[in-house]
């Protein structure tokens, strides 16, 4: 790259934060670093769900967003009253501290109100700056530099210029309905009007799986990486790399129900707000269900496409049928051989990674196994024998048996069976977990047909137990991180794990 141009990017970049950082003190998401205040933004109480031993697909695809906080109540601190009139100050983040002067009839429930749409209204402030920055930050600097072509950042940054107008759009909304002295009346009616404007977040959030994997593969382009390093050393990143900063949205687009249910935990029965609120609560909720599934599929289609077949019998019609991938991962045999296996609603396909024209794919190995057909066994430490592997030679019975089990046809003459080893023993109860709530729900699913037969497949409901409410047995803690996709659309419930 050309030194020069370069690092005069870089300074812009770096003054284009220092110009944000003069007008507003808050950070934009729950990603951002946590500035000092003696108080606590709306959205710093807002914590992310229980971490698992698995990699969150904010770095890989799937996102684990858990809603059990949603009843959590927000503690706000007494406001100071001035005989002055209403007067704003730069660097808050409460609304009491925003506004002085406050009307002595507000209750405590209403000044609650008050801040829970303040904090919305802030959120789509710095959720704009942040997409902005996305755009001038990286996506510009990287096109004019050529560090990678016009077609390669559309791929990555998808829709997201698109994305900045729709919420400068709900920002000028909720700024018109607030009255001088900073209380907002009615904000039910402004979010029903514009929460179907989320629904163009489907294409964004769909094309999220084929942009991480294309920006992961860029990455092994030295320009790339400088380029990358250096942007997120410098200032203006806050340390985030870009695909922090790609995920933003889908961090923003799941906080819209939360801070929808607080306004209205807080609004009084009588308010007008109040039917306003129920409403695009659901409105809202119904969209991410919808946007949940379809992002599911695109990940589903995503891996499909990238299977190799060694002949025409391992092109089991289940694979091209599916529309769920309920888990996937990396796993080994007992001869030490490095697997990816995926467990979609219907078959379980066990593959090797391999490198063709430069992309990741998965060559199949064996013959994948349906889950009508497919037999689990949770086998004990010490069992399995390893063998094949130069490790395994020198390795302690106790080391090499453990975090075995075992899948195979329920007919054996149908094709072999695999011996897999989990990294330890948490990732191997996941997987456990994951591959017998499979079998649960297809019987289930066939019994349920056969109890109606005037249903078809395609009109019946799939659930799938949620891993979180399993107990698991092992007391372990995981070395190997964990993606969960929390889904839900329909009366589908399911957790799509990533080991």
């Amino acid at each position: 790259m050309v030194a020069k141009d370069f690092f005069c990017l870089l300074q812009h970049n770096t003054e284009l934060a220092d110009n944000r950082d003069t007008q507003h003190s808050e950070e934009p998401s729950n990603k951002r670093v946590k500035p000092v205040s003696k108080v606590t933004a709306l959205a710093s109480l807002i914590t992310p769900g229980k971490v698992t031993s698995l990699k969150r697909f904010s770095q890989s695809l799937q996102r684990s967003i858990s809603f059990k906080n949603e009843n959590r109540s927000f503690n706000f601190p007494q406001r100071q009253r001035s005989k002055n009139g209403p007067t704003k100050r730069r660097n808050s983040k409460l609304w009491s501290e925003t506004f002085d002067n406050i009307s002595e009839e507000l209750s405590s429930k209403e000044i609650k109100r008050q801040e829970v749409i303040f904090e919305l209204t802030q959120g789509e402030q710095l959720l704009i700056e942040d997409l902005q920055l996305a755009k001038k930050a990286y996506y510009e600097p990287m096109l004019k530099l050529t560090i990678m072509s016009e077609e390669e950042l559309n791929q990555i940054f998808g829709t997201l210029n698109s994305l900045i107008p729709l919420h400068e759009d709900l920002l000028n909304r909720l700024q018109k309905v607030r009255r001088e002295d900073g209380t907002v009346d009615e904000v039910g009616p402004t979010l029903v009007d514009w929460l179907p404007s989320l629904n163009a977040y489907n294409t964004y959030c769909c094309n999220q799986v084929t942009a991480k994997a294309l920006l992961d593969y860029k990455k092994q382009d030295r320009r790339v990486e400088e380029f990358l390093q250096l942007c997120q050393e410098s200032a203006f990143s806050r340390k985030l790399d870009l695909w922090n900063f790609l995920d933003i949205p889908r961090s923003r687009l799941v906080k819209y129900p939360i801070l929808l249910k607080e306004i209205l935990k807080n609004t009084a029965v009588d308010h007008p707000d109040q039917q306003h609120l129920e409403e695009a609560i659901t409105l809202i909720q119904g969209i991410i269900a919808h946007i949940n599934v379809k992002t599911g599929e695109a990940e589903c289609q995503y891996y499909k496409e990238r299977l190799l077949y060694l002949d025409e019998t391992q092109k089991d019609p289940h694979i091209e049928e599916s529309k769920i991938l309920c888990c996937h991962g990396e796993l080994k045999n007992n001869k030490g051989q490095k697997l990816h296996v995926f467990l979609f609603e219907d078959i379980l396909v066990i593959t090797r990674p391999v490198t063709q024209n430069d992309q990741l794919h998965y060559q199949m190995y064996r013959q994948p196994i349906p889950v009508r057909d497919l037999v689990l066994e949770d086998l004990p430490d010490g069992e399995v024998r390893l063998g094949g592997s130069i490790r395994g030679a020198f390795a302690t019975n106790n080391e090499r048996a453990k975090n075995f089990f075992r899948v195979s046809f329920r007919d054996r003459s149908k094709g072999q069976s695999h011996t897999l080893q989990a990294n330890d023993s948490f990732n191997k109860q996941q997987w456990v977990t994951c591959i017998r709530s499979t079998i649960i729900t297809l019987r289930d699913r066939d019994n349920q047909i056969r109890s109606h037969p005037i249903h078809t497949l395609h009109d019946m409901d799939c659930s799938l137990v949620d891993i979180a409410d399993l107990k698991l047995d092992s007391d372990e803690k995981a070395s190997t991180p964990m993606d969960i996709d929390y889904r839900e659309g329909r009366n589908l419930r399911k957790k799509v794990v990533k080991f």
